[in-house]
Protein backbone atom coordinates (compact mmCIF):
# COMPACT_ATOMS: atom_id res chain seq x y z
CA UNK A 1 0.00 0.00 0.00
CA UNK A 2 1.17 3.45 -0.89
CA UNK A 3 1.31 6.56 0.97
CA UNK A 4 -1.94 7.46 -0.76
CA UNK A 5 -3.68 4.58 -0.51
CA UNK A 6 -3.01 4.35 3.16
CA UNK A 7 -3.60 8.07 3.83
CA UNK A 8 -7.36 7.68 1.92
CA UNK A 9 -7.69 4.15 4.14
CA UNK A 10 -7.46 5.86 7.34
CA UNK A 11 -9.10 8.69 6.46
CA UNK A 12 -12.67 6.17 5.67
CA UNK A 13 -11.98 4.11 8.59
CA UNK A 14 -11.82 7.21 10.59
CA UNK A 15 -15.01 8.50 8.97
CA UNK A 16 -17.10 5.53 10.21
CA UNK A 17 -15.40 5.52 13.33
CA UNK A 18 -17.23 9.57 13.71
CA UNK A 19 -20.67 7.37 13.21
CA UNK A 20 -20.63 3.78 14.10
CA UNK A 21 -19.42 2.04 17.62
CA UNK A 22 -17.37 -1.19 17.40
CA UNK A 23 -16.89 -3.90 19.42
CA UNK A 24 -13.75 -5.97 18.92
CA UNK A 25 -12.79 -9.28 20.72
CA UNK A 26 -9.68 -11.24 19.23
CA UNK A 27 -10.19 -14.83 19.69
CA UNK A 28 -9.63 -17.40 22.33
CA UNK A 29 -6.23 -19.23 22.61
CA UNK A 30 -5.20 -22.14 20.49
CA UNK A 31 -2.91 -24.68 20.99
CA UNK A 32 -0.49 -22.88 18.31
CA UNK A 33 -1.28 -19.62 20.47
CA UNK A 34 0.52 -21.17 23.11
CA UNK A 35 3.48 -22.67 21.58
CA UNK A 36 3.94 -19.22 19.40
CA UNK A 37 3.09 -20.70 16.05
CA UNK A 38 2.31 -18.75 13.19
CA UNK A 39 -1.40 -19.30 12.55
CA UNK A 40 -2.46 -17.22 9.67
CA UNK A 41 -5.44 -18.52 8.39
CA UNK A 42 -4.99 -22.11 9.29
CA UNK A 43 -8.16 -23.19 11.05
CA UNK A 44 -6.54 -24.15 14.24
CA UNK A 45 -9.28 -24.71 17.27
CA UNK A 46 -9.14 -23.28 20.56
CA UNK A 47 -8.15 -24.60 23.76
CA UNK A 48 -10.09 -24.48 26.90
CA UNK A 49 -8.19 -21.59 28.23
CA UNK A 50 -9.50 -19.85 25.08
CA UNK A 51 -13.08 -21.54 25.75
CA UNK A 52 -12.53 -19.89 29.70
CA UNK A 53 -11.35 -16.32 28.05
CA UNK A 54 -14.27 -16.29 25.36
CA UNK A 55 -16.46 -16.64 28.43
CA UNK A 56 -14.90 -13.92 30.28
CA UNK A 57 -15.65 -11.44 27.30
CA UNK A 58 -18.87 -12.43 27.39
CA UNK A 59 -19.45 -11.99 30.86
CA UNK A 60 -17.46 -8.29 30.47
CA UNK A 61 -19.86 -7.71 27.43
CA UNK A 62 -23.22 -8.82 29.44
CA UNK A 63 -24.25 -5.22 30.51
CA UNK A 64 -23.18 -3.73 26.95
CA UNK A 65 -25.39 -6.40 25.01
CA UNK A 66 -28.56 -6.06 26.95
CA UNK A 67 -28.54 -2.47 26.44
CA UNK A 68 -29.13 -2.45 22.63
CA UNK A 69 -28.63 -3.71 19.33
CA UNK A 70 -25.42 -4.85 18.20
CA UNK A 71 -24.63 -6.25 14.72
CA UNK A 72 -22.27 -9.51 15.86
CA UNK A 73 -19.68 -10.58 12.48
CA UNK A 74 -17.21 -13.28 12.91
CA UNK A 75 -14.37 -14.59 10.89
CA UNK A 76 -14.84 -17.71 9.28
CA UNK A 77 -12.00 -19.63 10.98
CA UNK A 78 -13.41 -22.18 13.54
CA UNK A 79 -11.39 -20.41 17.00
CA UNK A 80 -13.64 -17.00 15.90
CA UNK A 81 -16.85 -18.55 15.09
CA UNK A 82 -16.82 -20.51 18.48
CA UNK A 83 -15.16 -17.68 20.47
CA UNK A 84 -18.41 -15.72 19.69
CA UNK A 85 -20.79 -18.40 20.25
CA UNK A 86 -19.02 -18.79 23.55
CA UNK A 87 -19.51 -15.22 24.27
CA UNK A 88 -22.71 -14.50 23.57
CA UNK A 89 -23.89 -17.85 26.04
CA UNK A 90 -21.79 -15.77 29.00
CA UNK A 91 -23.42 -12.55 27.57
CA UNK A 92 -26.86 -14.65 28.41
CA UNK A 93 -27.78 -13.80 24.97
CA UNK A 94 -27.45 -17.33 23.27
CA UNK A 95 -30.26 -16.32 21.02
CA UNK A 96 -28.40 -13.64 18.88
CA UNK A 97 -27.32 -14.61 16.02
CA UNK A 98 -23.75 -14.11 13.97
CA UNK A 99 -22.93 -13.41 10.16
CA UNK A 100 -19.67 -14.79 8.70
CA UNK A 101 -17.41 -12.63 6.90
CA UNK A 102 -14.53 -13.98 4.86
CA UNK A 103 -12.93 -10.31 5.17
CA UNK A 104 -11.93 -10.68 8.79
CA UNK A 105 -10.18 -13.28 8.35
CA UNK A 106 -6.69 -13.34 10.32
CA UNK A 107 -3.47 -11.69 7.68
CA UNK A 108 -2.01 -14.81 6.01
CA UNK A 109 1.05 -16.15 6.72
CA UNK A 110 1.28 -18.13 3.24
CA UNK A 111 4.43 -20.53 3.70
CA UNK A 112 4.99 -19.99 6.77
CA UNK A 113 1.87 -20.80 8.59
CA UNK A 114 2.92 -23.60 11.28
CA UNK A 115 6.18 -22.57 11.85
CA UNK A 116 7.54 -20.47 14.85
CA UNK A 117 9.64 -17.29 14.51
CA UNK A 118 12.72 -19.27 15.40
CA UNK A 119 12.14 -21.26 12.51
CA UNK A 120 11.48 -19.18 9.95
CA UNK A 121 14.59 -17.86 10.70
CA UNK A 122 16.56 -20.94 9.85
CA UNK A 123 14.22 -21.76 6.88
CA UNK A 124 14.30 -18.27 5.33
CA UNK A 125 16.78 -16.08 7.01
CA UNK A 126 16.45 -13.82 4.10
CA UNK A 127 13.05 -13.14 4.72
CA UNK A 128 13.09 -12.75 8.71
CA UNK A 129 15.53 -10.04 8.06
CA UNK A 130 13.25 -8.42 5.40
CA UNK A 131 10.17 -8.67 7.85
CA UNK A 132 12.06 -7.05 10.75
CA UNK A 133 12.91 -4.16 8.66
CA UNK A 134 9.53 -3.64 7.51
CA UNK A 135 6.79 -5.52 9.02
CA UNK A 136 4.43 -3.48 7.90
CA UNK A 137 4.39 -4.04 4.18
CA UNK A 138 6.30 -7.21 3.94
CA UNK A 139 4.70 -10.02 1.75
CA UNK A 140 5.64 -13.77 3.57
CA UNK A 141 6.11 -16.07 0.77
CA UNK A 142 3.04 -16.84 -0.78
CA UNK A 143 0.98 -14.86 1.84
CA UNK A 144 -0.34 -11.38 2.79
CA UNK A 145 1.21 -7.96 3.86
CA UNK A 146 -0.44 -5.70 7.23
CA UNK A 147 -0.80 -3.23 4.04
CA UNK A 148 -2.74 -5.63 1.76
CA UNK A 149 -4.75 -6.83 4.63
CA UNK A 150 -6.06 -3.12 6.06
CA UNK A 151 -7.28 -2.39 1.86
CA UNK A 152 -9.56 -5.19 2.77
CA UNK A 153 -10.46 -4.07 6.02
CA UNK A 154 -10.85 -0.41 5.41
CA UNK A 155 -13.25 -1.27 2.32
CA UNK A 156 -15.35 -3.24 4.77
CA UNK A 157 -15.35 -0.83 7.55
CA UNK A 158 -17.83 1.50 4.50
CA UNK A 159 -20.13 -1.23 5.15
CA UNK A 160 -21.16 -0.70 8.68
CA UNK A 161 -24.34 0.92 9.00
CA UNK A 162 -24.64 0.70 12.97
CA UNK A 163 -23.18 -0.56 16.33
CA UNK A 164 -21.29 -3.93 15.45
CA UNK A 165 -19.21 -6.19 17.47
CA UNK A 166 -16.74 -8.19 15.94
CA UNK A 167 -14.40 -11.53 16.78
CA UNK A 168 -11.49 -11.89 14.71
CA UNK A 169 -7.87 -11.61 15.05
CA UNK A 170 -4.72 -10.22 16.01
CA UNK A 171 -3.55 -9.01 12.75
CA UNK A 172 -6.88 -7.56 12.35
CA UNK A 173 -6.94 -5.57 15.67
CA UNK A 174 -3.42 -3.98 14.69
CA UNK A 175 -4.87 -2.68 10.80
CA UNK A 176 -8.13 -1.85 12.93
CA UNK A 177 -5.87 0.50 15.81
CA UNK A 178 -4.47 1.63 12.64
CA UNK A 179 -6.94 2.66 10.48
CA UNK A 180 -10.09 3.46 13.43
CA UNK A 181 -7.12 5.35 16.08
CA UNK A 182 -4.60 6.35 13.95
CA UNK A 183 -1.93 4.04 15.35
CA UNK A 184 1.26 4.72 13.01
CA UNK A 185 1.83 1.49 10.76
CA UNK A 186 5.19 1.08 11.41
CA UNK A 187 3.73 0.39 15.57
CA UNK A 188 0.90 -1.20 15.31
CA UNK A 189 2.44 -5.19 13.75
CA UNK A 190 3.89 -4.66 17.33
CA UNK A 191 0.82 -4.10 19.76
CA UNK A 192 0.45 -6.97 21.83
CA UNK A 193 -3.42 -8.40 21.45
CA UNK A 194 -4.52 -10.24 24.53
CA UNK A 195 -6.95 -12.53 24.11
CA UNK A 196 -9.06 -11.82 27.52
CA UNK A 197 -9.67 -8.43 26.72
CA UNK A 198 -12.68 -6.51 24.68
CA UNK A 199 -11.60 -3.34 22.56
CA UNK A 200 -14.53 -1.11 22.15
CA UNK A 201 -14.26 2.01 20.06
CA UNK A 202 -16.02 5.14 19.79
CA UNK A 203 -16.28 8.03 18.69
CA UNK A 204 -13.40 9.92 20.53
CA UNK A 205 -11.57 7.17 22.01
CA UNK A 206 -10.87 3.76 22.26
CA UNK A 207 -10.91 1.41 25.33
CA UNK A 208 -10.21 -1.48 26.97
CA UNK A 209 -12.82 -3.89 28.93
Amino acid sequence: MNDATASKAAAAGRQVASRVPLIFIRHGETDWNREARLQGQQDIPLNGLGRRQAERNGRALAGVLAAGDWRAIASPLSRAAETMRILLAAAGRPDVGFEIDPILKEISYGDWEGLTLAEVALRDADGARARERDKWSFVPPAGESYALGAERVAAWLESLDGPSMIVAHGGILRILLHLLAGLPSHDAPYLATPQDRVVLFTRTAVFTI
